[in-house]
């Protein structure tokens, strides 16, 4: 059988018997490089000295004491290994090495390597990382794999990928037979597809022993997990070095992001070395922090040296790899990076001395009773307040000031984080597990069972969409629903597109409500002649259709920079759309659904769009109770608000509220605000909606309006219709309606 080995060092033999010992004895002499040139065996090709310069690096991480003992278990009967370590000791850049060089020791026989990440960002930045510490290629041995973006081919041998990703391929292989190796890094962080994915990988080891399955998490969710695993050898990687010293401080009557740049001031005032890591609560707070720093940071001495704030979050995409930059070393730059939960165990960070801690963290909590989300502001757990204070530790040990008192510490932070399975809407997880042939959710191994409530809700969700047949499995439609990356609700949206004769235009709508946000807020002196130019992609008819116009508009000048910033859109979210509508014709074309042709601006067009969005999202359905903006829910009894960059809101000069309107979101937050609102005709909503749905609505005067106009469609159906013929009036409003032109 081949050998495997660090690269660096000669394959060594596997087998009974064999150990590491050699392998770290020859891997002294490479470092120099003395004698022949050794040849990377994933390409075959002569290491560089940069990898060399990279391996002394990677010795010097405190997993690398763990590697022997970590290939043994590997090596070993057990199916599954747990490994488990703090933060910043090297477990999601190594282990996932360490596992292709067992894949490699076995020529691929079982395959490839997968290793999960709980944030796409993550993913992609610790390919970028491993594909240089193992001297090869991003995107040929190395590749990762997130949602709207796949970096890998044939070639690649180590796959990272975003755990939704992983989820949604077991539904075209259940027992991912094309990996060897399966690692599930940063288990801790509870993520509803890493929570699944656990279960099933349990059920799938017993149908496939030869696969190896690697749990990486924080200590403070070891026992869990072994318990959970059936007792699987654990490898315990040790700390990165002296704990920081730890300070407490009362909480600030002036706010905590003001108390947060404040601290960040004071540290820089004192010109102690090191960098500084900010943990806030939200993206808004981390936006408000770095203008703040950035201003008061130009009134200080600037013998002090630059101070280079970086933004770190999700909506910050690639620009996230600049806190991974080496500054000159002559350079007295100072970096603080203002984060929030997504660095609480991702994006490690060695010269990290300061670690400020909010101890809070916005988020968004699933209520299934109301069927929308509430924006929660909470502390964070016990586990994850370690896990940055951990950050400050190292070889020089830090100091890490904690927002808060240590009375609030003990009282109000939880032992561990929420589980997401207990906080999330459920539909789409119970549509692809019942792709999966897991009729019953009591077949599936939970850390943490979803609430029973939440699962009775996302069935009869699914059983309102015909997801569902009779005996509770997967209908026609269900299946067909499944093939789409969208929540359920879009993605029989898009189903019912090819029905109304609307497919090229709900697939780029689709795509815009998937993509982010697509509006940027302008300069301050650039505010108004900004809005006069949105102003000429409004859509009269709603917001859904503007986001149309916008994308057409977008194509139409050539994904142009400048066109974007004359009218504040992000260009970086519209070439997503742009990509995410290429990924659902592909989808569409291969289970052969219809594509009609564009009719984009016609009357009929607008009727069949309207048509094809309430076969979808009757559910999120609106009324204006009196007249004055105030919208109340059908669903439930809460009141909400159109957005202030809503088109009815924008439009000159302003013209009525729609009485009735469809959404796409709503978040019960501060401003209560729905999101992506178009009006719709209470008619359409009594005929496309189940009748069911419309009979288990909660008492109110909208329900009862529905159910009268529901028994006047009835009793005209009974009765042969009179064609009405088509006059004047028909042209009156058409003369009435708004035109929209693409400037």
């Amino acid at each position: 059988m081949a050998g495997c080995g660090a690269p660096g060092s000669p394959p060594r033999q596997s087998g009974p018997g064999s150990t590491l010992e050699e392998e770290e004895e020859d891997d002294d002499p490479a470092l120099g490089c003395d004698g022949d040139l050794e040849v990377n065996p994933y390409d075959g090709l002569p290491f560089s000295s940069r990898y060399y310069e990279l391996l002394r690096q990677r010795r010097e991480l405190p997993v690398w004491t763990t590697k022997y003992s970590f290939m043994e278990h590997l090596e070993g009967n057990s199916g599954i290994v747990l490994v488990s370590g703090p933060p910043g000791t090297g477990k999601s850049t190594q282990i996932p090495q360490w596992c292709a060089e067992y894949a490699l020791s076995l020529q691929f026989a079982h395959g490839l390597v997968a290793c999960t990440q709980p944030h796409s960002l993550a993913a992609l930045s610790l390919s970028l990382r491993v594909a240089d510490e193992m001297d090869l290629n991003l995107g040929h041995e190395v590749g990762y794999c997130v949602p709207h973006e796949d970096c890998c081919t044939t070639e690649t041998i180590l796959r990272y990928c975003s755990d939704e990703m992983l989820l949604r391929e077991m539904t075209s292989d259940p027992l991912l037979r094309q990996y060897g190796v399966v690692v599930l890094d940063e288990a801790q962080e509870r993520t509803v597809p890493t929570d699944v994915l656990l279960g099933l990988l349990k059920d799938v080891l017993r149908q496939r022993p030869a696969l190896k399955v690697v749990v990486v998490t924080s200590p403070a969710m070891e026992e869990r997990l072994r318990t959970f695993c059936g007792d699987p050898p654990v490898v315990r990687v040790p700390g990165p070095g002296p704990p920081p010293q730890l300070l407490y401080r009362d909480p600030p009557a002036h706010g905590h992001v003001t108390a947060a740049c404040q601290a960040v001031l004071d540290i820089h005032r004192r010109q102690e070395p090191g960098h500084i890591l900010l943990f806030l609560a939200s993206e808004q707070e981390i936006s408000e922090c770095c203008r703040a720093i950035q201003t008061e940071a130009m009134a200080l001495n600037p013998g002090l040296g630059p101070l280079l704030v970086l933004p770190l979050h999700p909506g910050v995409g690639r620009a996230a790899q600049k806190v991974y930059e080496v500054p000159e070393e002559s350079s007295r730059e100072r970096r603080v990076i203002v984060t929030h939960w997504l660095a609480d165990s991702s994006f490690s960070l060695g010269t990290v001395r300061f670690v400020i801690d909010s101890g809070l963290e916005l988020r968004n909590v699933y209520n299934p009773r109301i069927r929308a989300e509430s924006q929660v502001l909470r502390p964070i757990s016990k586990s994850q307040a370690e896990s940055r204070m951990q950050r400050a530790a190292g070889s020089l040990p830090g100091t890490c000031l904690r927002l808060y008192s240590e009375a609030f510490y003990e009282q109000h932070l939880p032992p561990s984080p929420a589980p997401h399975v207990s906080e999330t809407s459920l539909s789409r997880l119970v549509l692809l597990l019942k792709r999966l042939d897991i009729a019953d959710m009591g077949q599936c191994d939970f850390l943490d069972r979803p609430a029973p409530e939440s699962l009775m809700q996302a069935l009869e969700d699914l059983d309102y969409l015909a997801a569902l047949d009779d005996d509770g499995n997967l209908s026609e439609v269900g299946i067909i629903m499944s093939e789409f990356p969208l929540d359920p609700q879009l993605a029989k949206a898009l189903i019912a597109s090819c029905e109304f004769d609307c497919v090229e235009e709900m697939v780029s709508l689709a795509a815009m409500l998937t993509a982010s946000p697509c509006f940027v807020p302008p300069s301050t002196h650039l505010e108004e002649a900004v809005t006069m130019r949105q102003r000429a992609l409004l859509h009269p008819d709603g917001d859904h259709f503007t986001l149309i116009n916008i994308f057409n508009a977008f194509q139409q000048h050539n994904a142009d920079e400048v066109w974007c910033r004359k009218h504040a859109v992000s260009g970086e979210a519209l070439r997503l759309a742009g990509i995410v509508r290429a990924e659902l014709l592909e989808v569409m074309q291969r289970i052969e659904l219809p594509v009609s042709p564009p009719a984009f601006g016609t009357d009929a067009n607008v009727l069949n769009i309207q048509r094809a969005l309430i076969s979808g999202y009757f559910l999120k359905v609106a009324r204006d109770i009196d007249g004055s903006g105030n919208y109340v829910m059908l669903t439930h009894k809460h009141v909400a608000h159109l957005p202030p960059a809503c088109c009815y809101l924008l439009r000159q000069p302003p013209q009525r509220l729609p009485p009735w309107v469809l959404y796409h979101e709503f978040t019960i937050s501060q401003d209560n605000c729905l999101r992506v609102v178009s009006e719709i005709q209470p008619q359409m909503l009594v005929e496309l909606a189940p009748q069911y749905y419309l009979s288990n609505l909660p008492p109110s005067e909208s329900r009862d309006l529905l159910m009268e106009l529901r028994e006047k469609v009835v009793a005209a159906e009974d009765v042969p219709a009179v064609p009405e013929p088509l006059g004047e009036a028909a042209g009156e409003d058409d003369e009435e309606r708004e035109v929209c032109v693409l400037q």
